[in-house]
């Protein structure tokens, strides 16, 4: 087998391999840098909950629409990525229960209930669908919709950087100068659900986070500038991609999941060897000696 064959030729012979890439590349974009800033604001496992939360919202639109609609089940998943992340945070305030909490157990409540809401109407094989996602099967709308959300997503990233990293590093002075944090935070929730819906077209919503999160562990590994991180972040998303749809090809196993493992792995090769990892630690390079 050749390089090309190895490499090029899934993607020049199949049109949904080119459309897999593309969304891939586009995920990437986008589900970085969110992933970076979710880190540093120390909320990972918020990102993980807000994805099952999307759930009943794409289970209702699957519901109104009859079939598995990716208009319906966007807006759905929108409305209820949205309202579980407010509703947890208005919780958190009224409560005594901190957001981590109050977020964990709203998304407990959404996936049992879009679970529900699928099997009651649909197959099993639309409830796979909907939990693990058909990357192969994306079309020309998803790739639209999946692009709009990239390009929406880097724009407002643009014009809310520095408030954002204000917020992530010293919240105290940005509200000392008058910087409303709380709408740069309710923004910031806005793109993590944009990019989740998008996600969960390719992945499904156990998996949506995936692309998210773990290339922003890998980027963190390998370096402390906060540009750096987003780009190596983006980097080895797309790359997690490209290399898990070459293997799910060749080795004939589930792209999706694929995808993630390939992440999964450049996360491990990263604790491994990055600046950070386990082997300048337990290997540490002498000191010169004059």
């Amino acid at each position: 087998m050749t390089a090309y064959d190895l490499f090029l030729a899934p993607f020049a012979d199949y049109g949904f391999m080119r459309r897999a890439l593309v969304a891939c590349l586009c995920l990437g974009l986008g589900s970085g840098p969110i992933g970076v800033f979710l880190m540093l604001r120390r909320m990972s496992l918020m990102g993980d909950a807000m994805s099952h939360a999307v759930l009943p919202g794409a289970a209702i639109g699957y519901l109104v629409a009859g079939s598995l609609s990716l208009t319906a089940m966007g807006l759905g998943g929108l409305i209820a990525g949205l309202s579980v992340a407010l509703l947890s945070g208005a919780v958190s305030r009224m409560t005594v229960l901190q957001e981590d909490a109050s977020c964990a157990s709203f998304y407990l409540a959404s996936l049992a209930l879009g679970v529900l809401i699928v099997s009651l109407r649909g197959s099993n094989i639309d409830l796979l669908h909907v939990l693990f996602g058909t990357i192969l099967a994306i079309d020309a709308p998803a790739l639209y919709l999946i692009g709009a959300i990239t390009s929406l997503t880097l724009v407002i990233l643009a014009f809310i950087y520095r408030p954002l990293v204000s917020e992530c590093f010293d919240p105290g002075f940005l509200r000392a100068v008058g910087g409303r944090g709380p709408v740069y935070h309710v923004l910031f929730l806005l793109l993590v659900v944009l990019n989740l819906v998008a996600s969960f077209q390719a992945l499904g919503t156990l998996m949506a986070v995936g692309l998210m999160m773990l290339p922003a562990a890998v980027a963190q590994l390998w370096s402390r500038s906060l540009a750096v991180m987003m780009a190596i972040s983006a980097v080895s998303a797309a790359a997690s991609g490209y290399l898990g749809l070459i293997a799910s090809y060749h080795l004939e196993l589930a792209s999706g999941p694929t995808i993630i493992m390939t992440a999964a792995i450049l996360y491990g090769f990263s604790i491994l060897f990055a600046p950070s990892g386990l082997a300048r630690r337990f290997f540490p390079r002498p000191h010169l000696k004059g």
